[in-house]
């Protein structure tokens, strides 16, 4: 006869044997959903160091997704970026700067966003600043939501304004050439306005004040020897050639704050982040300056559509997570307390509506402008563009060529560039077929 099981002796076995197994398949479980629900996250500059104190938030919210941010100085951000690209490495989402955009979408690395916006109750299309919204449209369709938002206007000395007779900033250029005329001292070593001969912004804040593109036929060609331009280059020369500006680099120009303070300038043509820069340098002098929405030819002028967007990109493995993330950074309560710690403006109308965005009259001038600002040419070789039309435009500061002659090798310049982007565009099947 068989010998009779001891009582529960088979039952321990068994319990015991799918304990084992349970716990082997919990482990497993375990390690694949914290692998998977790594999200990957790459800022560029500072903004790292701030949006991981607003993560935190974030996770409590999310217990199953985790956050890995990786911080990119903005001098190699674009580079890694491609490289990462190249080595189908890239992260699961970024910030990208919005003149960087065309070019990523250009080599089909990151993910277009229109339907997750159509599903979405927190981004809210009407509630960003209608052109910044627009540099993140390549061809009509939707790659990037605006994170913060750039510009550049004036900061002025209102003291040395008033002095020399003047009680508000310039409403048009002639205005402003004769404030400009008004306060220069080249003999003394004083002049009404810095602008850096290697910094390509200013010029091209002038000419995007022009009815004309900088570029023509749907991006094909430079566009600089049109009339618009023309007359924002004399301007930018004129301001040179009249010693109402020095004719310096930026690392020529020291300390401009400490220069400002002390009156060596009375206009500083820059950007938000100035405002914590020229508080912290010059605290007594706080009532002395300001800031104002830039002139245009003949009255208010437009602003640059700066900042930076947050992309999916398109090998993600956790898209739907990304998205999360972007949809709380996107928040007025998250964009008013990203401002707090870094000084970087909301995207979205609904954050100034609190706290010293509201109330500071020195960030109010760049609410004001950044309702009139406009989009700088959508191709990905604009940035290569503008640093060759300010190598151009230092030309003719320095008296080497006329204002014709310099927006004609602009244009020069300009056309070699987009070679490329012309092949394609007339040749869109041989493009397609190409590796």
């Amino acid at each position: 006869m068989p010998e009779p099981s001891r009582p529960g002796s088979t039952v321990t076995n068994r319990t015991v044997r799918c304990l084992r197994v349970l716990a082997v398949l919990l482990l497993a479980g375990c390690s694949s959903s914290n692998d998977s629900r790594t999200l990957t996250f790459w800022t560029i500059g500072r903004e790292g160091e701030a949006v991981v104190k607003l993560l935190p938030e974030f996770e409590r919210e999310h217990p199953d997704i985790h956050v890995k941010v990786q911080q990119m100085p903005l001098s190699a951000a674009h580079q890694k970026l491609l490289t990462a690209f190249a080595g189908d490495s890239t992260p699961d989402l970024s910030q990208l700067g919005n003149t960087w955009l065309p070019e990523f979408v250009a080599l089909r690395a990151i993910d277009p966003l229109q339907r997750r916006v159509d599903a979405s109750t927190i981004v809210k299309p009407d509630d960003y600043f209608a052109h910044i919204w627009s540099t993140n449209l390549v061809d009509g369709e939707l790659y990037g939501i605006p994170w913060y938002v750039d510009t550049r206007l004036l900061f002025y000395r209102r003291d040395l304004l008033k002095a020399a007779g003047f009680d508000t900033p310039p409403q048009d250029w002639a205005q402003w050439r004769q404030m400009l005329a008004a306060l220069s001292h080249p003999d003394r070593g004083i002049y009404g306005i810095l602008l850096p001969t290697n910094e390509y912004e200013q010029l091209m804040s002038l000419a995007l004040q022009q009815p004309e593109s900088m570029l023509r036929d749907g991006g094909r060609y430079g566009n600089f020897r049109s009339e618009g331009f023309k007359r924002a280059l004399a301007f930018y020369v004129d301001t040179f050639h009249q010693r109402q500006a020095p004719a310096i680099t930026a690392v020529e120009a020291g300390n401009p704050w400490e220069e400002f303070g002390r009156g060596v300038y009375a206009f500083y043509f820059s950007g938000p982040w100035n405002i914590g820069e020229f508080r912290q340098r010059l605290p007594a002098d706080e009532g002395e300056w300001a800031t104002a929405p830039l002139p245009g030819p003949d009255s208010a002028g437009v602003g640059a559509a700066g900042g930076s967007s947050l992309v999916v990109f398109r090998h993600s493995k956790h898209k739907d997570d990304a998205w999360a993330l972007i949809e709380y950074l996107s928040r007025p309560d998250v964009q008013q307390r990203f401002y707090d710690l870094l000084g970087d403006m909301p995207a979205r109308r609904s954050a100034w509506d609190g706290g010293s965005l509201r109330t500071d009259p020195k960030v109010q001038a760049f609410r004001e402008q950044l309702e009139h600002v406009r989009a700088t040419p959508s191709v990905p070789e604009w940035e290569q563009i503008v640093n060759e039309m300010q190598l151009v435009a230092a030309q003719a500061v320095a008296g080497e060529l006329t204002v014709d002659q310099a927006a004609e090798e602009m244009d020069r310049r300009a056309d070699r560039i987009l070679e490329k982007r012309r092949w394609i565009l007339d040749h869109p099947r041989a493009a397609k077929a190409a590796p």
